[in-house]
């Protein structure tokens, strides 16, 4: 056994996939919750910033930004390290942007935390979203530690339990600003980030193949070994030949659309424009507006990790083409509920389609994308995060344009969107067969 208590076998690798897909769920846990780094503090923020409506978007979006840029190439760079040393620099980068504001909070919180300090903040936001992209990395190193028959089941518990994040921080930090102060709260969260990075650095081990292969195997021999140990899905590359086999392969662009539409750019969404929309359009207070968007952030994200066993058991493509028709549903419920009630049912069902839907998705990647997958998650998750920037505007264009109606008809959107997914998701089943395993790579599936 090594110091941790796995054993390590003949071939002197080490883990099991449990510990892989815990490790890598508790990584993503921590940094994806820095996708909401300045929301919680964000009426402080006003009150001493000044700032203006774009200004203040952009400073709230800083997150973002860096979640969607950096998710492609450190998805794709799980091909040729391993998981481990990726997410290890993106919580690190986190923890430099969290720290960051920090101190800055210590220095100039309250007397003089003014706008001066706005292009620092930014900047911090910045960095501090980089653990957002955790998600690219670690859903490919959970996808290499198990089966192909697993899939669902491992994808769906690690974006499941990791999406909680976000939810569990918009219920804490207020209540710690309220106890503490703005500066012990943030100091709160950046100790939690590196406890949880150095956990990680300490029990996180890369899957079999990428083991052998530091210890010198080569590629051939490093995969007859790994596949002997129970690993069936193998990288074709590195980085960039990564990047560009995925891309050109037509199903992950449409993988991407799937998940803008479910979750990178429909929960994502969602999960921020709920507490405006109980709040203007139902006068709820902000605690009640947004204790219900967190409500649907931790249901939507729970409810992916039964979905992913859904999707082993009945396909991915039959679940995905369920799943956008119960999304269409929820749309439909929400654009004509005026109601208390009849929109919480279907803020409930329309949160139930997303998080089915995007487990189906990602259960798809290794089936249709086997030769690429740290590639394809980096494009899937990158592109499809960015659609926030899109769906985000257009559900305020539609109160721009109709006035208040605007925040019920502007599901509208979800319902439209999710009837063409159902149909590009019965394309994908009828029309784009799964690859079929060549001589060379008949261990992928």
């Amino acid at each position: 056994m090594d110091e941790h208590g796995q054993l390590t076998n003949k071939h002197g690798v080490t883990g099991t996939p449990n510990r892989g897909l815990l490790m890598a769920t508790l990584g993503f846990f921590a940094g994806l919750t820095t996708i909401v780094f300045y929301g919680a503090a964000g009426p402080i923020l006003e009150e001493h910033l000044t700032l203006p409506g774009i200004l203040h978007g952009l400073l709230l979006g800083s997150p973002h930004l860096s979640k969607a840029v950096l998710r492609i190439p450190f998805g794709a760079w799980v091909d040729e390290v391993g998981g481990k040393k990726p997410l290890l620099i993106l919580l690190a980068l986190t923890i430099v942007g969290t720290g960051g504001l920090v101190v800055t909070l210590f220095l100039t919180y309250p007397e003089d935390f003014d706008m001066s300090l706005y292009p620092l903040l930014v900047l911090f936001g910045f960095l501090a979203g980089a653990g957002g992209a955790t998600f690219s990395v670690g859903i490919t190193q959970t996808s290499y530690w198990y089966p192909s028959n697993k899939q669902g089941f491992a994808l769906g518990a690690f974006a499941g339990v990791g999406n909680i994040g976000p939810g569990m921080v918009v219920y804490v930090l207020p209540v710690l600003i309220g106890i503490w102060g703005l500066t012990m709260a943030y100091s709160t969260w950046l100790v939690f980030l590196i406890v949880v990075t150095v956990v990680y650095a300490l029990f996180a081990v890369d899957p079999y193949f990428f083991q052998l292969r530091k210890k010198g195997k080569d590629d051939a021999e490093a995969r007859q070994t790994a596949t002997e140990l129970g690993q069936d899905i193998f990288p074709s590359g590195g980085t960039w030949d990564s990047l560009r086999t995925s891309a050109s392969n037509r199903r992950t662009w449409i993988l991407v659309f799937l998940y803008t539409v479910s979750f990178g750019g429909g929960f994502t969404s969602l999960s921020a424009w709920f507490p405006t929309y109980w709040d203007l359009f139902h006068e709820l207070t902000l605690a009640n507006a947004g204790l219900l968007a967190g409500v649907f952030i931790v249901y939507g994200s729970l409810i992916r990790v039964p979905a992913g066993s859904v999707s082993d058991r009945f396909g991915g493509e039959n679940v995905t083409i369920v799943s956008f028709g119960i999304m269409a549903v929820g749309g439909a419920i929400m654009t004509s509920a005026t109601g208390f009630w009849p929109a919480i049912v279907g803020m409930m069902v329309l949160g139930t389609g997303m998080g089915i839907a995007n487990a189906a998705v990602f259960e798809l990647v290794p089936k249709f994308v086997p030769e690429a997958v740290g590639g394809a998650s980096g494009w899937i998750s990158g592109i499809g995060g960015a659609g926030t920037l899109v769906i985000l505007p257009a559900l305020g264009l539609f109160v721009d344009v109709y006035g208040e109606i605007g925040y019920a008809w502007g599901f509208s959107l979800f319902v439209a969107l999710s009837v063409i997914c159902v149909g590009v998701a019965v394309a994908l089943k009828l029309f784009v067969p799964e690859p079929e395993a060549s001589a060379d790579d008949t261990a992928l599936h």
